[in-house]
């Protein structure tokens, strides 16, 4: 989409041609016009997929091919105009918790079960937020995160909270499931976009393992192990 996007504009703007080469730290942009080459090298920084940003720019692009925007002035402008749009943040702990309750209800769970995991992954969706507020790496994020959920969860198999109280540690965590980051992987490799691709699976595979060791860690603390009775 990146690469898409940036010679659509291009193309739209009278550029004769625009090559990209994109790696997961940097973008090296050439745009060739009148005999005349310049290259940029921008830094990728770690942020995270925003929709609407996207469609945002989207818009921008599409304008560009209708010639409501023809110079660069004008898509400059309005690029600074789109603003990061994000949800109240207790709206997200709430559909959050909800969300991986229903996957408890779905799994076979009982409605003890159900609450305890909608407590349980609604905290854990909230620690998540305040150490990503504080820009902490996002490895130790996913740790401390299914550490927090899995423990709370696991009270519901100590004091026996319902019929099957383990599947409400199976379904706290899957809020971390990294879905963006395998489903993408598997679209650059397609693609042929390789370095892109198994560096993604890469980021994938890492912040799965982190995730596996917080609830290692909480099984180990709590002597709660597995997922079956």
């Amino acid at each position: 989409m990146i690469e898409q996007t940036t010679c659509r504009v291009g193309a739209a703007l009278g550029v004769e041609s625009v090559e990209m080469a994109i790696s997961p730290s940097a973008i090296v942009l050439t745009t060739l016009n009148h005999g005349s080459c310049i290259t940029t090298t921008r830094r990728v920084h770690e942020l995270g997929i925003n929709m609407h940003v996207l469609c945002a720019i989207q818009r921008v692009c599409i304008l560009c091919e209708k010639r409501l925007l023809t110079t660069v002035d004008d898509v400059d402008k309005h690029l600074k105009e789109i603003k990061t749009f994000r949800y109240n943040r207790w709206l997200v702990v709430l559909m959050v918790g909800l969300s991986c309750g229903a996957f408890s209800l779905l799994f076979g769970g009982d409605w003890p079960v159900f609450f305890t995991t909608c407590v349980a992954s609604a905290v854990g969706m909230f620690v998540r937020q305040e150490i990503a507020h504080r820009h902490f790496s996002p490895l130790i994020n996913f740790a401390a995160t299914a550490f927090i959920a899995t423990s709370i969860a696991s009270m519901a198999t100590v004091y026996q909270w319902g019929d099957q109280p383990y599947l409400a540690m199976a379904a706290c965590v899957l809020l971390l499931v990294p879905g963006f980051p395998l489903v993408n992987a598997v679209f650059d490799m397609v693609k042929g976009y390789f370095n892109m691709g198994l560096a993604r699976w890469g980021t994938a595979t890492l912040l799965t393992v982190s995730a596996t060791a917080g609830i290692v860690l909480a099984m180990k603390l709590t002597g709660v192990w597995g997922w079956n009775p």
